[in-house]
């Protein structure tokens, strides 16, 4: 047996068992707002959300994987959609995101109760493709899960992005993870 084969399945096998041993410890982003993340999981730096996270709306909080692969964020937005606005509003999302990438395959779909508020959920698999003429460069996948809730007057946007190569070992912990989101 080849050194690098065997050396590779050492990798795997340990990368399998730290994902398993994913510990969730409860992260506070605001006094309405917490959510349990992997405890190794950081803030993400002002400069950091900025280049990867561009946008009018900033961000409330980005926490990330300790090599900056993984993320989890939460944005809010004033809104003048109510929480019985739902069902029109996961249409228009749904919408939203198969217009921003090449191709989305959902996995799920759905308004739920999580911690007792109704989010819209969807969880997906997105490919974004460089359509640009002469680009030799490979289509980027990722696995995600957004939730969308109304708190008052506000749009709360909660997102956990992960690539999709790691998609199987890190989906049951993004599931675990967004199903703790607690808003008051």
């Amino acid at each position: 047996m080849n050194f690098r084969y065997l050396a590779f399945l050492v990798i795997i096998l340990v990368a399998g068992a730290a994902f398993a041993n994913t510990k969730l410890k409860k992260f506070s982003i605001t006094k309405e707002i917490s959510v349990m993340l992997p405890q190794d999981f950081l803030p993400m730096p002002d400069d950091g959300i900025a280049r990867k996270y561009p946008s009018t709306t900033k961000p409330l909080a980005v926490y990330t994987s300790p090599n900056g692969q993984i993320d989890f964020s939460v944005t809010q937005k004033r809104s003048r959609f109510k929480e019985n606005d739902l069902q029109m509003l996961r249409e228009f999302y749904k919408a939203s995101l198969t217009e921003k990438f090449t191709k989305v395959d959902f996995i799920r779909e759905e308004i739920a109760s999580v911690k007792g508020k109704d989010h819209i959920i969807f969880e997906f698999v997105s490919t974004l493709a460089d359509t640009r003429q002469g680009s030799n460069l490979a289509p980027v996948q990722r696995y995600s899960i957004v939730q969308y809730a109304v708190q008052g007057d506000q749009l709360l946007i909660f997102t956990f992005h992960v690539p999709f190569m790691l998609k199987k070992d890190w989906q049951p912990i993004a599931q675990e993870v967004m199903s703790s989101i607690k808003v008051k």
